[in-house]
Formats: structure tokens, C-alpha cells, sequence
């Protein structure tokens, strides 16, 4: 799988999938999810309602994910994925973390998507520190077996790239 890094708005890109960093309850929320959920209209909010109503009763649980329509966007589904609150003492939230990838491409998979664009999971709001959110995310990407031909990492800002990018070069 070839990773591309890029600066931009996950909402913008042009692939089959775009991953979500969602909240656990699925009905919208702020950062990457609201920008979502407001640019690819009311048909993404009622799909998360109708998994909310079947199999996913009390939320997704961080670390899996499951698809949904991507309604308006330019890409065919939005993949759904909940990172963990980062905590220093809990050594056990990297594999939650990396799992948000992997589980990902699994969904990524089964809906035989080539192409797929993520946002830095849990670097935001959920406080994972930037350089380990970069090293984690990059070296799951890279090692995980996948029919997905592209992942494109997509961030906010060049400072955020620039960092990638070195990382990048190490994995």
C-alpha cells in the first residue's frame, strides 16, 4: 500500500473511504466529525441513528470501526472509527489506537475500497501527543496487509506535515 501525506480537509478528498475520527455515540460531534457529518449532509447522521437503533445499541467501542454512506462528500462511505483519550499511564491505548487504523482497513476491505484518506486519530481533542499520534499511525499503516492500494494521511497544517513527513522517511 503506497501512503501519501497531504495538508488539507479530510472532507475534500477524492477517494472511496474516509475515515472518521468519530465519538463513541455516532451522531456528530466537533473537529474531524462535525466537518463530516455537516459537509456530507443529513444521510450520514441517519445511517449512524439506524446502526445506533441496531448493532452498535450503546456506541462503538474506541478502536473498531464500521462504515456509513459518505451522503454528499466526494468519497463513496465514511468509515467510522472512535481513538482513545490519550492517558501516559495506560500503555495498553497505543493498541486501541493502532487498532483504529487496522480496523479501518479491515472495513476498508470488505467494501473493496482502493483508496482510503485518514485524519490523525486522537491528536486533537483526545490530547495524543502529536509525534507518537504521527509514529503510530505511520507505522500501522505500513505494516499492515491490505487489498487498499492508497492510504492518505490528511493534516491539518504544515507544521503537522513537515513532522509526518520525517517520520515517514524513518519507517
Amino acid at each position: 500500500m503506497r501512503i501519501e501525506l497531504v495538508e488539507g480537509d479530510i472532507t475534500e478528498q477524492v477517494v472511496d473511504a474516509i475515515v472518521n475520527a468519530a465519538n463513541s455515540p455516532l451522531l456528530g460531534g466537533g473537529g474531524v466529525d462535525g466537518a463530516i457529518h455537516r459537509r456530507g449532509g443529513p444521510a450520514i447522521l441517519a445511517e449512524c441513528r439506524s446502526l445506533r437503533a441496531s448493532t452498535h445499541a450503546g456506541g462503538l467501542p474506541p478502536g473498531e470501526a464500521v462504515a456509513t454512506t459518505a451522503g454528499v462528500l466526494a468519497a463513496r462511505w465514511v468509515i467510522h472509527t472512535v481513538g482513545p483519550v490519550y492517558d501516559a499511564a495506560d500503555a495498553g491505548l497505543v493498541d486501541v489506537l493502532r487498532n483504529c487504523y487496522t480496523s479501518s482497513l479491515a472495513v476498508a476491505d470488505e467494501l473493496g475500497a482502493a483508496t482510503i484518506a485518514f485524519p490523525l486519530i486522537s491528536a486533537g481533542a483526545y490530547g495524543w501527543p502529536l509525534e507518537d499520534a504521527l509514529s503510530q499511525a505511520l507505522a500501522t499503516l505500513a505494516s499492515t496487509e491490505t487489498a487498499v492500494a492508497e492510504a492518505r494521511l490528511v493534516l491539518f497544517g504544515r507544521t503537522t506535515l513537515v513532522a509526518a513527513e520525517r517520520i515517514l522517511a524513518k519507517t
